[in-house]
C-alpha cells in the first residue's frame, strides 16, 4: 500500500523552510535553461549559472523518523550540513515529485532476481546517460584519463557524506582497494575488474577528495567498469576500518567483543564474501550475534539503507544524506520506503504482479507471461512494456566435468555442433518467443560491432537433425544396444542430465531443446531448479548442461573479463570450465589445462582491453575473440529476444527505456532516486 506523505508545494509552504529560488527545470521543460556539460543533471554551481539564481534545499519532512529506524545513526543535522558542498542536482524527466510512500519490489529470493531492485538504489563514481552511450557523473564529481589510459583520477564531491553522516573521502575508495579487495582473507582471488595487466593497480588518495587510479597496462575500460555494473568501488573505512586486523591493532579483540571469531569474520558478516553488493545483512546471519553489532548493516552512499532482513524479504528507508537534490533544491529520493518480498514461485510472482502489488519489475519475467500480464494491465493498475534486450539465453557443455568419458564428449567441437544444428530455434522462437526474437549464435559481443563480420551470428545455427546425427556417429556417440539411444564410445549410458532455472531458462525453451536432442539419439532429461540451486552445482561442477543469460556490449567488455575468460562467467552467470579456471588462477598447480585456443582468446582480450578503443589493434582483438570463441562453440546461442517491463501507473518520472538489460544495470541509466508515486 502506498502512503503519501506531503508534496513539494506543501512542504515549502511549511513555516521556516523557505520555497527554493531556482526554477523547478525539468527534461520536459527547461524553461529555456540551456543543458549543462552532461545531459540531465548539472552540479550546483554550474546550475546555478545556467539558470541565474541561487540554490536553496529543502528536505523531505518524514526523514527525522526515517532516520530514527537506521540503528546507529545520530540525531540529524541540518540539512545544509548533510548535503555536499556541489550536490549533484539532477533535471527530473516530467516534474518535480512529490515525497512519500512505500516502493514495492519482488525477488525470487535473497540473491535470486534482485539486481534489478538492486539498481533501483545504486549509484557509482559515474553512471550511463539513458542514451546508454554517454557516461556522467554520478558520486564522482569528475574524471581525467591520461594519454595512455594508465592513469585515471577521480575528483570526489567535498562534504559528501555516508549514511551515518561521516565523510566520505578518497580514503574510502583506496580502503576497498587495498584493504577488501586485495586483501586475501576477504576476496579471495582478485577480481579481473580489479587488475590491468593481470597486476593490481595503484590507488593512491591524493587528498580528501582526489584519488588516483595507477594501472600497470591501459585499461579504458576501467571506467565503463564503474558506469554499468554493481561494482561500487568504495566502502566505509571509518567503520569497517575498526574491525580490519590490517588498520586497527586490537581490531580482532573488538569483533571478539561482539561474538565473533575475529575482525575478518565480523567483516565477512557484512561484505560477503565476493564482491556483489547485494548479500544478506548481518540482520540475517548473524543469529545471537546481531544484538552486540553496531549497525545493521553497512552504512552506504546508495539512495536507501536498509532497515530490517527477514528470510521473506528487506526493507529499506531514504538515505538522510543522499547527495542528490531536484532542479527545485528538494534533496532526493522523493520515495521514502522501499520494500522487497522474495517469492520463489513464478506462478506466485504472476499473480501478485497481475494484482497490482508491485511497482516495479523486469527481472525473472519471462516473455511467456505476457499476455496474461497485458490482459490484466487495466484491472491490476500496471504497464507492461516489451523492450529489446542484450543477452540471451545461452547453453553449454561441462568442458572439465570429473567424468573423463563425458568430458572427452563435450570437449569435441564436433559434438557441440551437432548439438547446435539440432536445436530448432524457428520453433523456439515462435513457441517460446512469439515470434519476437532473432535465432543466433552466442558471438560474446551485444550487440554486435560493425567491424565484426555478422556471419557470426549465424553460424552453426541452421536446423538440420540429419547433419547432427552424421557428426555424433563420427565421434562414436552411437546407438550400441539397439534401443534407439547413443551409447558412450567406451561404453554406458550416454544420458544428458540437465537442470536449469527459470530466472534465465524459459521451462518450454528447455523442454523444446531436450526433445531436439532426444530426437537425434541424446537422451535427454530436464529438472526445474531454483537459481540457487543451480548456481551452487555449478559452481562444484557437478552440471552437466548448462543454460544462462549471457551477451555484454563491446564498451562494458573493455573493463570486464568475464564472457571471454575461464569458466566464462562469475557466480551468477554461464559457467562452463570450472577446471580451465582453476588451471588459470593456479597458473597451472591444479585444475585442467585449457586448450590452445582459449589461452589464445585471453591474448586477444588483453589486447582489446589495453589498446585506445576503435583502433585497428583494439578491432582485430575483438574480432579475434569472436572468431575463436564461435567458432569453437563453447557456449550456444538460441534466440535473442525481447523482454517484459513492467510499470505501477503511479510511478512517476519514469521514461521510456531503451532496454530490458542488466548489462547497463537496469534502471541505473533511468535515474530513480527522481522517481515518485502519485496517489
Amino acid at each position: 500500500m502506498k502512503k503519501l506523505l506531503l508534496t513539494t508545494a506543501a512542504v515549502v509552504a511549511l513555516p521556516g523552510l523557505a520555497a527554493a529560488s531556482c526554477p523547478a527545470v525539468t527534461v520536459a521543460d527547461p524553461m529555456g535553461v540551456t543543458a549543462g556539460a552532461y545531459p540531465q543533471q548539472f552540479d550546483k554551481a554550474e546550475y546555478e549559472a545556467a539558470a541565474a539564481c541561487e540554490m536553496a534545499f529543502t528536505a523531505n519532512p518524514a526523514i527525522a523518523d526515517l532516520n530514527a529506524r537506521i540503528k546507529g545513526n545520530p540525531e540529524l543535522p541540518a540539512l545544509a550540513d548533510r548535503l555536499p558542498a556541489e550536490p549533484l542536482v539532477v533535471q527530473p524527466y516530467d516534474a518535480i515529485g512529490t515525497y512519500g510512500g512505500i516502493f514495492e519490489a519482488l525477488s525470487n529470493a535473497t540473491e535470486s532476481g534482485t539486481s534489478d531492485f538492486l539498481s533501483v538504489r545504486h549509484v557509482n563514481l559515474v553512471r550511463y546517460s539513458d542514451d546508454l552511450q554517454t557516461i556522467v557523473p554520478n558520486v564522482a564529481k569528475a574524471w581525467e584519463w591520461n594519454d595512455d589510459f594508465t592513469q585515471l583520477t577521480v575528483h570526489l564531491r567535498k562534504g559528501h557524506k555516508w549514511s551515518d553522516g561521516a565523510p566520505f573521502t578518497a580514503e574510502d575508495v583506496v580502503f576497498w582497494y587495498d584493504n577488501l579487495m586485495m586483501d586475501k582473507n576477504v576476496i579471495a582471488e582478485a577480481k579481473a575488474y580489479a587488475l590491468a595487466g593481470d597486476e593490481p593497480m595503484e590507488v593512491v588518495a591524493l587528498d580528501e577528495t582526489t584519488v588516483q587510479f595507477t594501472l600497470k597496462a591501459p585499461k579504458p575500460g576501467l571506467l565503463e567498469t564503474f558506469a554499468a555494473t554493481y561494482v561500487q568501488p568504495f566502502l566505509p573505512k571509518h567503520f569497517f576500518g575498526q574491525y580490519h586486523p590490517a588498520i586497527t591493532a586490537d581490531a580482532n579483540e573488538k569483533a571478539k567483543a561482539l561474538g565473533y571469531e575475529g575482525g575478518y569474520d565480523l567483516i565477512k558478516a557484512y561484505y560477503g564474501n565476493s564482491d556483489w553488493t547485494d548479500t544478506p545483512s548481518p540482520m540475517l546471519t548473524a543469529g545471537d550475534k546481531l544484538g552486540g553489532l553496531p549497525k545493521n548493516t553497512t552504512p552506504t552512499l546508495e539512495s536507501h539503507i536498509l532497515v530490517e532482513e527477514t528470510a521473506e524479504g528487506r526493507h529499506y528507508v531514504a538515505n538522510p544524506y543522499f547527495f542528490m537534490v531536484d532542479t527545485a533544491g528538494n534533496q532526493l529520493p522523493y520515495i521514502n520506503e522501499l520494500n522487497e518480498g522474495y517469492i520463489g514461485d513464478a506462478e506466485v510472482r504472476n499473480l501478485k504482479l497481475m494484482n497490482g502489488e508491485v511497482t516495479y519489475k523486469a527481472q525473472a519475467i519471462s516473455l511467456d507471461s505476457a499476455p496474461l500480464l497485458l490482459e490484466n494491465q487495466e484491472k491490476g493498475g500496471y504497464v507492461l512494456d516489451i523492450k529489446p534486450t542484450i543477452a540471451m539465453t545461452t547453453l553449454a557443455f561441462n568442458v572439465t566435468h570429473e567424468d573423463e568419458a563425458q568430458r572427452a564428449v563435450f570437449n569435441d567441437v564436433k559434438f557441440r555442433t551437432a548439438m547446435s544444428v539440432a536445436i530448432n530455434r524457428d520453433e523456439l522462437n515462435e513457441t517460446v518467443y512469439f515470434g519476437m526474437g532473432q535465432p543466433q549464435q552466442h558471438v560474446g559481443f551485444s550487440p554486435l560491432p560493425e567491424f565484426i563480420d555478422a556471419k557470426w551470428k549465424s553460424h552453426e545455427i541452421a536446423f538440420d537433425p540429419e547433419r547432427a546425427k552424421a557428426l555424433l556417429d563420427e565421434i562414436g556417440l552411437v546407438d550400441q544396444d539397439g534401443d534407439g539411444k547413443r551409447d558412450l564410445p567406451g561404453g554406458g549410458r550416454f544420458v544428458l542430465n540437465w537442470q536449469f532455472a527459470t530466472q534465465a531458462t524459459p521451462a518450454a525453451l528447455a523442454e523444446l531443446v531436450a526433445r531436439n536432442w532426444s530426437d537425434i539419439g541424446v537422451e535427454t532429461q530436464i529438472k526445474e531448479v531454483t537459481s540457487d540451486e543451480y548456481r551452487s552445482a555449478q559452481s562444484a561442477n557437478q552440471l552437466q548442461v548448462l543454460s544462462w543469460v549471457a551477451g555484454q556490449p563491446a564498451g562494458t567488455t573493455l573493463g570486464d573479463n568475464q564472457l571471454w575468460v575461464p569458466p566464462y562467467s562469475d557466480y551468477f552467470g554461464i559457467r562452463p570450465a570450472m577446471g580451465w579456471a582453476e588451471y588459470v588462477s593456479s597458473n597451472g598447480a591444479a585444475g585442467v589445462e585449457p586448450p590452445v585456443w582459449a589461452k589464445d582468446v585471453m591474448a586477444d582480450l588483453a589486447t582489446y582491453q589495453s589498446s585506445v578503443p576503435g583502433s585497428e589493434a583494439s578491432n582485430a582483438a575483438a574480432a579475434g575473440m569472436v572468431e575463436k570463441m564461435t567458432g569453437n562453440m563453447l557456449i550456444l546461442g538460441t534466440v535473442l529476444a525481447p523482454a517484459p517491463i513492467y510499470f505501477d501507473k503511479d510511478l512517476k518520472n519514469v521514461p521510456e527505456f531503451k532496454t530490458s538489460s542488466y548489462e547497463y544495470y537496469r534502471t541505473y541509466p533511468y535515474r530513480p532516486q527522481q522517481w515518485f508515486l502519485a496517489e
